[in-house]
């Protein structure tokens, strides 16, 4: 008989990656400590892998000269402000529009070039690995986070598992333990695109600014099969957000940040967004092409399911789609708090 437990949990994910994901590595946490058997990795302090994110802007960024990309990882490391979300907000930026950089060309005319820190269109040519177990010291504070995921060196998308069959280890102590991580490592959450939370059965993923209820569920790997209510959804959830096509593609068109007067909120697409704006974007491309029928279709949403956000989503992937040759995009509503909620939104 099978013991579930933490370990087993965290061993599972890690097969996950390797095998079905096929991550570039699953990293032993303490190996890549500084007394470890691969010292040169990192720093406690650090939470970066500096070497593979140089590796990565070479590789992704040929033509910038050593100097522009050297100055392209300090843009990177630098603390932008006070706070962690716009802490998290500058580096968003940066993930997803690239960095600007100024050097000087071999005829010594200073140029300005932006430097992309992953390949959106080529997932093979970015590095994925999944690393247990990562301590991480600040202000004195030692913190050992289950599960980090990283592209290109950066830590974009933390994982906590706990224990099922400990009745005080349930998904809402998993949330508890991601808040202290934010009040004792937070320098882990200036990269941190989104958390999950698991126990091994089932599993949410939500944002530094979401609470509890707002980690939701991904029950679906494909948008067409369903995971049933009450079923195990985490291996779900792992294989849906974080194969690579579709993580580079909800950290590219599926984050958002909404500022309001008390705090800057930062949200992610739930998985029946996801799957209806992409299969949307697909339609209206087909739709609006020489031998379209100009018909794109309609998504029937349920109260409450987030419609406002899936416009935004839409639009915001559709304006810079290739084939649309920037469209322009009407939005017609039937109330007036409908158009103050959508300027909102």
């Amino acid at each position: 008989m099978r013991i579930l437990n933490e370990d087993a949990i965290e061993y599972d994910s890690a097969r996950l990656f390797r095998e079905a994901l096929g991550y570039a590595e699953v990293i032993w946490g303490p190996d890549i400590a500084p007394e470890g058997v691969r010292p040169q990795e990192r720093e406690f302090h650090e939470v970066v892998l500096r070497e593979r994110l140089g590796q990565a802007l070479a590789r992704i960024n040929p033509a910038l000269p050593p100097e522009a990309r050297e100055e392209v990882a300090r843009k990177v490391l630098r603390v932008e402000a006070a706070d962690m979300p716009a802490n998290n907000h500058a580096f968003h930026r940066l993930l997803t529009e690239g960095v600007d950089v100024s050097f000087r060309n071999k005829q010594g005319e200073v140029r300005t070039e932006k430097a992309w820190l992953l390949d959106f269109e080529r997932p093979e040519r970015n590095e994925f690995v999944a690393v247990r177990q990562l301590t991480v010291i600040e202000n004195h504070k030692n913190r050992r986070a289950d599960t980090v995921v990283y592209v290109n060196g950066l830590p974009l998308v933390l994982l906590e598992f706990k224990n099922p069959n400990d009745v005080n280890a349930n998904l809402e102590s998993a949330y508890n333990q991601i808040q202290t991580y934010k009040k004792e490592i937070s320098t882990l959450f200036r990269y941190n695109a989104f958390c999950v939370i698991g126990d091994g059965i089932h599993a949410r993923a939500g944002t530094i600014s979401s609470d509890y209820s707002r980690f939701m569920p991904w029950k679906s790997t494909d948008g067409v099969q369903i995971t049933a209510p009450g079923r195990p959804d985490q291996e779900t959830l792992l294989l849906g957000m974080l194969n690579k096509k579709t993580l580079l593609d909800l950290l590219r068109y599926f984050l958002l940040f909404e500022e309001t007067r008390e705090a800057t909120i930062k949200k992610i697409a739930q998985y029946h967004q996801y799957y209806a704006v992409n299969k949307s974007i697909r339609a209206a491309i087909i739709a609006s092409s020489p031998v379209g029928d100009r018909r794109g279709g309609v998504v029937w949403h349920t109260q409450g399911s987030g419609k406002s956000l899936s416009m935004v989503f839409f639009a915001g992937k559709l304006v810079v789609a290739p084939e649309m040759e920037n469209p322009t995009i009407v939005v017609l509503t039937d109330r007036n708090d409908l158009d103050q909620q959508l300027f909102g939104t």
